[in-house]
């Protein structure tokens, strides 16, 4: 007898082999998914160290500033020491001016005179005074032409006046000191 079955059997189908490109395909996306997980991990540790020297750079510009904020303090203070250390300098050397001053208006000054304001302005002076005659004034602006320390001295007034019945004449005297440099060597 013949057994004939109408059942469809099943057969198994042979596997197609996958094609060539395919396989080259998922060969090259696993090999680019390799390299890329590669760089993303190179790339981030290099970030990552330049972060940390960045870190470091920051720190030491942030040092240097403040190096840079005491050396400018520092030149400040210096300046300053430098600028009071010429004026005391400059005071110093201009002490015994006045002293010199009066010492050459007194050896002028001759008998029979007495002064009464001086004012002393930079170069220029200014003497009121009094006399016992007229001549004594005249002599004593003589003596002034004569010193080397002063000029341009002009007698502005000379005038009779009487103080407690006592006849006087009242002068006004101005004039210049020569240079202050000259003065303080000489």
């Amino acid at each position: 007898m013949i057994k004939v079955n109408l059942l469809p059997v099943k057969r198994k189908k042979k596997p197609k082999p996958i094609p060539a490109y395919m396989l080259t395909m998922a060969l090259v996306t696993i090999i680019v998914g390799i390299v890329m997980a590669y760089l993303v991990f190179f790339f981030n540790s290099r970030l990552e160290a330049k972060k940390e020297q960045f870190k470091v750079k920051e720190k030491k510009i942030a040092e240097l500033k403040e190096k840079i904020k005491a050396v400018e303090n520092f030149e400040q203070v210096n300046k300053l020491f430098q600028q009071r250390t010429s004026i005391i300098e400059q005071l110093r050397k201009n002490q015994s001016i006045p002293v010199k001053l009066l010492d050459e208006i007194s050896k002028l000054l001759p008998n029979g005179i007495w002064l009464q304001t001086m004012t002393v302005a930079g170069e220029n002076i200014n003497i009121d005074g009094y006399a016992f005659a007229n001549s004594d004034v005249v002599s004593y602006v003589e003596n002034l032409k004569n010193s080397k320390i002063f000029t341009e001295i002009y007698l502005q007034e000379s005038k009779s006046t009487t103080i407690e019945t006592i006849p006087l004449y009242m002068f006004k005297l101005t004039f210049k000191m020569k240079d202050v440099d000259k003065i303080s060597t000489s």
